[in-house]
């Protein structure tokens, strides 16, 4: 297993499902590990738990959505520490905005724009041009499959998480030549909160082959992340939508309009 012994890692989004795994393991893997969410309770647990095996570990209360105060906490802890070297930005929130309820989902639109893109923008920006000085640095952004395949009803997410991928992308090509290394990772279909809340009672569960756990995806990542590769997927079935819509796009549009009416 990979070490990080040393490091200086923060993970957003670290109070439950992948961003609490992630900040977990890290922390078992030796780094110092700044676990930032908005709910205090959880993190209260979460941070005993670092402790634990990183006694230098910690938890605060953070809103990313707050660029302000969110870049403020990052210049701090990297003062404190007098480095960042992970920067995990893996923080969003996910409400559905269909169609029909417009104009009132453009408020849901700007909602989920600050937390799951501009939030992990302004850290992004806020670390990176440190760490191109120091040439050492790995920041991670989380997206979704739901970038590649944007599923009906959920515009919303999709889009913030697309505009996620292509931000990263950009930004990996012009560290990648000065030590940086800046990923954008894709972890398939988790049951976390967040996942299940897309789960109607009488819907099936997504295919097996883009099913992962917490646990899976963060093993992953922390075996993956500081090499060459700039996207992490923890499921290949998804990289075949792209494929489908370019050689089959009729058949494609078919079954996404198929599988809306069915969740109806």
């Amino acid at each position: 297993m990979k070490r990080y012994d040393g490091a200086v890692a923060i993970v957003t989004g670290a109070s439950a499902g992948i961003g609490r795994r992630v900040a977990g393991d890290l922390a078992a893997r030796g780094a110092t590990v700044i676990g930032l969410a908005r709910r205090a309770d959880l993190l209260a647990d979460l941070e005993q738990s670092m402790k634990s095996v990183s006694p230098e570990s910690r938890a605060q209360t953070c809103d990313v959505s707050d660029t302000d105060v969110y870049c403020g906490v990052l210049r701090r802890i990297w003062d404190e520490h007098d480095r960042v070297d992970i920067l995990v930005n893996n923080a969003a929130i996910e409400e559905p905005t269909p169609v029909a309820d417009a104009p009132e989902v453009m408020e849901t639109f700007h909602r989920l724009f600050e937390t799951n893109f501009f939030g992990l923008v302004a850290g992004t920006l806020t670390v990176l041009p440190r760490m191109l000085d120091r040439r050492s640095g790995i920041v991670v952004n989380v997206s979704s499959d739901s970038a590649r395949a944007p599923e009906p009803g959920h515009s919303a997410y999709s889009a913030s998480k697309a505009a996620v991928a292509a931000f990263t992308e950009s930004v990996s090509h012009e560290a990648a030549t000065r030590g940086v290394h800046v990923h954008v990772l894709y972890p398939a279909w988790v049951p976390t909160a967040m996942g299940m809340s897309g789960i109607g009672d009488n819907d099936p569960l997504p295919p097996k082959p883009v099913r992962r756990t917490e646990a899976q995806v963060s093993q992953l990542l922390l075996e993956r992340m500081g090499g060459s590769r700039m996207e992490i997927n923890a499921a290949w079935l998804p990289l075949l939508a792209p494929i489908g819509r370019t050689l089959a796009p009729r058949a494609y549009q078919r079954e996404m309009q198929r599988r809306f009416a069915g969740s109806r």
